[in-house]
C-alpha cells in the first residue's frame, strides 16, 4: 500500500502529552472549557477516534513540545487566516492538517507551516499533539519519491455536545482562556504519480482559541473525536 500522510486521530487512542496531562490536573476543576477540560473528557472516553482508516503510524515522528527549527519557507502549507470565528477557523485548520504536497514541501517546512497556526500562549499550547501527525523523515521521503500530495474538502463543523453542555452549565468559564472545542468532518483526496489516488472520510476535534478582538489560533488536537 502506498504510504500516506497520517490523518489526525489515526492510531493514537487516548495518548496525550505530558504537558496535556498537567493542564488537565490544573484546569479541569475550574475551566472545563479550556483544552484541559477537552483533553480530560476525551481521555476519559477511551479508545480511538472513529476515523480508523488503517493509515500507518508516523512511528518516530517528533513529539517534542518545542517549535520546529526554522525552515526556508513553509512550502505548500497555507498561512493561518485572520478569523475571529472558532468554527470558521477550525474548518480552515482542518483543511491545513489534511492537505500536503511532498512535491514542493519538505518535512521541516510542513512542521514550520503548521506551527504558525498555534497560539503563542505557552500556558495552553500543545504543539506535540499537532507535530505528532507528521510522518517521520524516512516515511516523508518515501512519500516524496512517489510525488504524493493531498487536498481536503470540509463537510461541516460544530461544537461537540459535551462542550455545549459545559458552556450551558457555566457560561463564564469560557472567559478564562476563550478556548473552544470544535469537531470538523470532511474528505481527504490523496494522489501520487502514475495516476494513483483515493479518497477518505476524515474527522477531528480541535481546541481553538479566539480571544475578543484577536484572530483565532490553534491550541491542540484532541486524541479522540468528540461528537
Amino acid at each position: 500500500m502506498m504510504p500516506r500522510f497520517p490523518s489526525p486521530l489515526s492510531g493514537y487512542g487516548t495518548a496525550w502529552s505530558a504537558k496535556g496531562r498537567v493542564l488537565v490536573g490544573v484546569f479541569v476543576l475550574t475551566v472545563l472549557l479550556t483544552v484541559a477540560g477537552l483533553a480530560a473528557w476525551a481521555s476519559g472516553s477511551g479508545g480511538q477516534g472513529h476515523d480508523d482508516t488503517g493509515v500507518p503510524s508516523p512511528g518516530s515522528a517528533s513529539v517534542s513540545e518545542s517549535a520546529p527549527k526554522p525552515a526556508p519557507g513553509t512550502g505548500s502549507v497555507p498561512k493561518p487566516p485572520q478569523l475571529a470565528d472558532p468554527l470558521a477557523y477550525a474548518k480552515a485548520a482542518a483543511v491545513m492538517l489534511w492537505s500536503y504536497d511532498t512535491r514542493t514541501t519538505s518535512r521541516d517546512q510542513q512542521l514550520a507551516g503548521m506551527n504558525a497556526w498555534m497560539t503563542t500562549e505557552t500556558k495552553y499550547t500543545d504543539w506535540s499533539s499537532l507535530s505528532a501527525q507528521v510522518p517521520d523523515p524516512v516515511l516523508w521521503s518515501r512519500m516524496a519519491d512517489n510525488a504524493q500530495y493531498a487536498t481536503a474538502q470540509i463537510t461541516e463543523a460544530h461544537f461537540p455536545s459535551a462542550f455545549k453542555q459545559a458552556l450551558a452549565e457555566n457560561p463564564s468559564a469560557i472567559t478564562e482562556a476563550y478556548i473552544y472545542a470544535v469537531t470538523v468532518t470532511g474528505k481527504q483526496q490523496i494522489s501520487w504519480k502514475k495516476g494513483g489516488g483515493g479518497a477518505e472520510d476524515r474527522s477531528l476535534t480541535l481546541a481553538v482559541q479566539c480571544r475578543p478582538s484577536h484572530d483565532c489560533s490553534l491550541v491542540s488536537l484532541a486524541p479522540r473525536v468528540a461528537p
